[in-house]
């Protein structure tokens, strides 16, 4: 069967979301997070004024090209962010009836890795280098669940077996160095699935591994919030993983959400001049073998000196000149669908 890229996203969204039912309650809500470096250059605007919520039980995807902030605000709502030069300058977080951005880091620091848990874009610099898999597995089990070292062994070998790591008992005893790319993911996941978190954050957890490993691991992580009912935050530029897996997706650009929607509409009807050229970015299986592709001009803008009005106008083909004077807020264009602009791209 051969069918666009788009269509294909909508057809396996709908798949992979039917007969699921997303409980209402939010989990994590999120209004105004704003998040600054002060370098010497100037100051750094990355996280600006993010507003969006987690729902119980739910995977949404946060999309966007390199630049568009989407990992510095994963590290703002686990407040990992350095200090200095950054510092979260603005905006509620809450968490499970918590508020995140004041609570002090003793309580914060028991959050981190047993109800709020992290998979790291690169797991090559996250784990330690001199410490067995198994012993890395197990600490968190060891901190936040008060078990001894033995029985967090045990445990860590059982979550390895889990992520289908084979022979998880003589894996257990290796270091990271010796495991391959697709398998230190794993051990990443097994780490965070450990003290049975409510929220999982997975940051580009499939890059530099091949398409069989991506989806062997991106199939992993859905089974778990399946069966565990845990969240997902699910970060990529890749729009094929938002399509199959996530069940609502927030489009960033220079450090703000620009769409927002169920993960169907956003591919079947994009309202975003960003949205629109990230969807013809990408390969279609049926477009003639010479056609090429359509870029998105330029680069995305200095977030020490962002133009003004929209700061996606200097690359956007429909810009108008209120585009370059006033900055466009979130509205709705659709059921639970919102975009930032100020031209109807469907004219």
């Amino acid at each position: 069967m051969t069918c666009s890229t788009r269509a294909c996203a909508v057809e396996v969204a709908a798949i992979s979301n039917e007969g699921s039912s997303i409980d209402d309650d939010v989990l994590l809500d999120v209004r105004g997070l704003t998040t600054h470096f002060f370098t010497e250059d100037g100051i750094v605007r990355s996280v600006d004024g993010v507003t969006f919520d987690v729902r119980k039980g739910e995977v949404l995807g946060l999309v966007g090209e390199s630049g568009s902030v989407k990992s510095v605000t994963a590290l703002s709502l686990l407040r990992l962010i350095p200090s200095p030069p950054g510092r979260i300058v603005a905006g509620e977080v809450s968490f499970n009836n918590r508020d995140l951005l004041n609570l002090d880091e003793d309580a914060m620091r028991d959050l981190r890795g047993n109800e709020m848990a992290m998979i790291f874009q690169e797991p090559m610099t996250s784990l330690n280098p001199v410490l067995t898999v198994g012993r890395q597995v197990a600490e968190p089990l060891e901190v936040h669940q008060g078990m001894g070292q033995s029985e967090a062994m045990k445990k860590a070998v059982e979550l390895l077996a889990q992520v289908n790591i084979a022979e998880p008992e003589l894996r257990a005893q290796a270091y990271p160095h010796q495991f391959s790319g697709g398998m230190r993911q794993r051990a990443m996941i097994a780490m965070g699935m450990g003290c049975d978190p409510l929220l999982m954050i997975a940051d580009e957890p499939t890059t530099a591994l091949d398409v069989t490993v991506q989806t062997q691991l991106l199939d992993l992580l859905q089974e778990v919030t399946r069966e565990t009912g845990m969240s997902l935050i699910l970060i990529t530029h890749n729009l094929g993983v938002v399509a199959r897996y996530a069940n609502r997706v927030n489009v960033m650009y220079a450090g703000r959400i620009v769409e927002k929607g169920p993960a169907d509409a956003i591919y079947d009807t994009p309202r975003h001049p960003y949205t629109i050229g990230l969807m013809a970015s990408v390969p279609q299986l049926d477009q003639d073998l010479k056609q090429k592709l359509i870029p998105i001009e330029g680069q995305p803008p200095d977030l020490t000196n962002l133009p003004t009005g929209c700061a996606f106008h200097p690359r956007c083909p429909y810009a108008i000149d209120r585009c370059r004077q006033e900055t466009p807020t979130l509205e709705s264009v659709g059921p639970d669908h919102e975009a930032a602009c100020w031209v109807d791209v469907r004219d």
